[in-house]
């Protein structure tokens, strides 16, 4: 990890660069805002007492940095705007080198939290975009019960959810034989999303009930599961999100064709459907699927 120190007072400078390389980073020294404008760093540390030096540009080119402010005291100008453009934390000179190594480390987590966070996003983004549902989440009244065909349907309308109301969520399958101790590990202010009630039994399930007294929840079921709480009904109208039905022959091929038309040639899709091109184009006739060109 790259760390960039703009402090005008080289002593300072080389005194904490000495005991950052110590603790195994890597460190750059500038002595003006403007030379380290073109640095390139994971994290800023920023002095904020430089003379006659504006930091602002530099804080609002790096904010999507770790910037950490190095002030001799505490105003508006050497933190709260600095804040305000993108600064993470502020240090109060003279400070131990252990409080700037434990700053330094929990925003370092927090980066890498985030780019954690953002990644599970655009993949279930693009994992349920598909799936439709006539279902104004807003309206969902924790805790109950979605009954449903397809489980990622649930899954988008529960995500949906939190991603309106800002909740704490956890997942909870009971298909891991450790889901009792994990809930009763929870913060009784986080939402459970609770799936996988099917691998319970009977009594294991009425076990499960008392344990969620107090709990705020979400269980979501892709068969009948009778519970003491409230039930809503979200079904997808395709059969293929039924799992108690048999799709066609007709309603199989349909799927794939509309799904893979335009990743696969039509010789290699017709082979991967075991017909031939000229049987894929009677299809597409047949169904009304046009391939756009």
């Amino acid at each position: 990890m790259k760390i960039v120190i703009i402090e005008n007072e080289l002593y300072l400078a080389q005194s904490i660069s000495a005991k950052l390389i110590d603790n195994g980073f890597d460190v750059d020294i500038y002595g003006t805002v403007k030379e380290a404008m073109k640095s390139s760093g994971d994290v800023y540390l920023l002095s904020t007492s430089l003379p006659g030096q504006n930091f602002s540009p530099l804080v609002k080119k790096f904010a999507d940095k770790i910037i950490i402010l190095m002030v001799n005291y505490i105003n508006n100008n050497t933190v709260s705007e600095p804040l305000e453009l993108g600064a993470k934390d502020y240090i109060v000179k003279p400070f131990k080198i252990e409080e700037l190594l434990r700053k330094i480390h929990h925003y370092q987590e927090y980066q890498e939290l985030k780019s954690k966070n953002n990644l599970f996003e655009e993949y279930t983004h693009n994992l349920l975009k598909d799936l439709e549902y006539d279902y104004d989440v807003e309206s969902l009244s924790p805790p109950l019960v979605i009954s449903t065909n397809y489980q990622r349907l649930a899954d988008k309308v529960v995500f949906s959810y939190i991603k309106h109301t800002q909740e704490t969520i956890v997942l909870i399958s009971l298909g891991d034989e450790n889901w009792l101790k994990k809930i009763e590990e929870c913060n009784k202010k986080s939402l459970l999303y609770i799936i996988d009630i099917e691998f319970l039994k009977k009594t294991e399930r009425n076990e499960l009930f008392k344990v969620l007294d107090g709990y705020n929840f979400i269980i979501s079921t892709t068969s009948t599961v009778e519970t003491p709480f409230n039930t809503i009904t979200i079904i997808s109208d395709s059969k293929l999100y039924d799992q108690n039905e048999i799709l066609t022959i007709d309603d199989y091929v349909k799927f794939i064709v509309n799904s893979f038309q335009y990743q696969f040639p039509d010789t290699e899709l017709s082979k991967k459907l075991g017909i031939s091109r000229k049987s894929l184009w009677e299809k597409r006739k047949k169904y009304g699927i046009f391939k756009k060109k």
